[in-house]
C-alpha cells in the first residue's frame, strides 16, 4: 500500500513540473497562452500576444497604429520643403505627438497644418486614416492632384485645401467622400467645368473661388443644401440658372463676383429668405433687377456693381431692414426712389445714368443701354407679396 501511494505522488509531481515547463516556455517566447476554461468570455485571463476573441476582419489596435505611422511617414517623405520645421516632430511611432496631428485616444481624428508653408504632394496612403474627420491644409504649397484613394475616407467631414497649388480638373474624388460636408478648394489652379453632381451632394459649404473654372454654372445649383456657395473670381460664363432659389434653400452667402456671367438675375432669387450676402458684381448681367429681390428680408450685403443693369432700382430694395451695404455702381440705372436717397447705410450708385446725381456716366454712354432688348421674366405684383410669389414660382417650376 505504501509503495502504491508513493508511485501516485511521483506521477502527480511529474505532471505539475511538465505543465510548469510548458507555461514558462510559452511566456518566454511571447506566444499567447489561454488560462481558464470556455471560449474566453467567462472570466479567463489572456496572457501574451494575440486575442482569442478578435474578429479576423477587424484590425487590432497595434495594426491600426502601424497603419497611421506608415501613412504619415509616407506623406512626410513626399514633402520636400518644411521651412518652419513642422515635421521635425514626426519621429517615432507615437503619431499623436506629431505637430498638427490630433487624436481621440490612439486614433487620428484631425490633421491641421494650416499656414505651415509645406511644399509637396498628397499621398494615397492618407486614406489609411479611416477615423480622420478633419483635414485642414490651408496656405501651403501642395501641388498635383488629390488621390483617388480619398474616397475611402469614410469619416472625413471637412476638407480644406485652399491657398495651395493644386491643378487639373475639379477633383472628382471629393464627390465620393461619403460624409463630407465642408469643401474648400479656394485659391488654387483648378480648371475646367464644375460638375453637376457637386450640387447634389449634401454639403454645407462649397468654396471654389479664385481658381480657373470655366463653362456654365450647373443648372441644378438651386437644389444645393449648402449655406455658403462661393464661385467668385473664376471664368464662369452663361446665365445664373433659373433653379436658383426654387427649392427655398437655406443659403446664407452667395458670391458670383468677377466672372463672365450674362443674362438676367432670376426672379426666384427672392425665395432666399435667409440670405445675408449676395454679390454678383463684376460680371455682364443685364436687364432689370427683379422686384423679388426686395423679399430678401435678411440681406446685409447686396452688391450688383459693375454690370449692365438698367431701368429703375426697385423701390423696396432700400427698405430692407437688415441692409448694411448696397452697391449698384457702374451700371446703367436711370433712377431710384427717395427712400434710397435717405439710406443711412453704405449706398454706392456712382457711374450710372441717374439724372441730377453726381459722378454719373457721360450722357453719350447712356444713350445706348446694353441689353436694352433683353427680355427678363418679370412677375407683376403690386403690392409685392413675397409669400405669394414664392408659391407661384415653385408651382411654375414643378414638372
Amino acid at each position: 500500500m505504501m509503495k502504491k501511494k508513493g508511485t501516485n505522488n511521483f506521477t502527480l509531481l511529474s505532471l505539475f513540473l511538465f505543465l510548469g515547463l510548458i507555461l514558462t516556455d510559452g511566456l518566454s517566447i511571447g506566444v499567447g497562452v489561454g488560462i481558464g476554461g470556455g471560449d474566453g468570455d467567462d472570466g479567463g485571463v489572456w496572457i501574451g500576444g494575440g486575442n482569442p476573441n478578435s474578429n479576423p476582419g477587424s484590425a487590432p489596435k497595434q495594426q491600426t497604429t502601424n497603419a497611421a505611422y506608415n501613412a504619415l511617414q509616407s506623406w512626410k517623405s513626399a514633402i520636400t520643403e518644411d521651412p518652419s520645421g513642422v515635421l521635425k516632430t514626426w519621429v517615432g511611432e507615437d503619431v499623436c505627438s506629431y505637430r498638427g496631428v490630433f487624436c481621440s485616444g490612439s486614433l487620428i481624428t484631425s490633421i491641421d497644418l494650416n499656414k505651415a508653408n509645406l511644399k509637396g504632394t498628397i499621398v494615397k496612403d492618407l486614406s489609411l486614416l479611416s477615423d480622420l474627420t478633419i483635414l485642414h491644409l490651408n496656405s501651403n504649397r501642395f501641388f498635383g492632384q488629390i488621390p483617388d484613394s480619398f474616397k475611402n475616407l469614410d469619416s472625413l467631414q471637412e476638407l480644406d485645401l485652399s491657398n495651395n497649388r493644386f491643378s487639373g480638373s475639379f477633383p472628382q474624388v471629393t464627390l465620393y467622400i461619403p460624409n463630407l460636408v465642408y469643401l474648400d478648394l479656394r485659391f488654387n489652379n483648378f480648371t475646367g467645368s464644375i460638375p453637376e453632381n457637386l450640387f447634389n451632394k449634401q454639403l454645407d459649404a462649397i468654396l471654389l473661388n479664385n481658381n480657373q473654372f470655366t463653362g456654365e454654372i450647373p443648372g441644378n445649383l438651386g437644389y444645393s443644401t449648402a449655406s455658403v456657395i462661393n464661385l467668385a473670381n473664376n471664368r464662369l460664363s452663361g446665365e445664373i440658372p433659373t433653379s436658383f432659389g426654387i427649392t427655398g434653400s437655406k443659403l446664407k452667402e452667395v458670391l458670383f463676383l468677377n466672372n463672365q456671367l450674362t443674362g438676367c438675375i432670376p426672379e426666384s432669387v427672392g425665395l432666399f429668405s435667409d440670405i445675408e450676402v449676395f454679390d454678383v458684381s463684376f460680371n455682364s448681367l443685364m436687364g432689370h433687377v427683379p422686384d423679388t429681390i426686395s423679399c430678401l428680408s435678411e440681406i446685409e450685403v447686396l452688391n450688383l456693381g459693375h454690370n449692365k443693369f438698367s431701368g429703375d432700382l426697385p423701390d423696396l430694395v432700400c427698405t430692407l431692414r437688415n441692409l448694411i451695404n448696397l452697391t449698384v455702381s457702374f451700371n446703367f440705372f436711370s433712377g431710384f426712389s427717395s427712400q434710397c436717397s435717405s439710406l443711412s447705410v453704405g449706398f454706392d450708385f456712382t457711374g450710372n445714368c441717374i439724372p441730377g446725381k453726381g459722378y454719373q456716366r457721360p450722357q453719350p454712354d447712356c444713350s445706348a443701354i446694353p441689353g436694352g432688348q433683353l427680355s427678363c421674366l418679370r412677375i407683376p405684383a403690386q403690392p409685392l407679396t413675397c409669400a405669394a410669389i414664392s408659391v407661384g414660382l415653385k408651382v411654375a417650376s414643378s414638372p
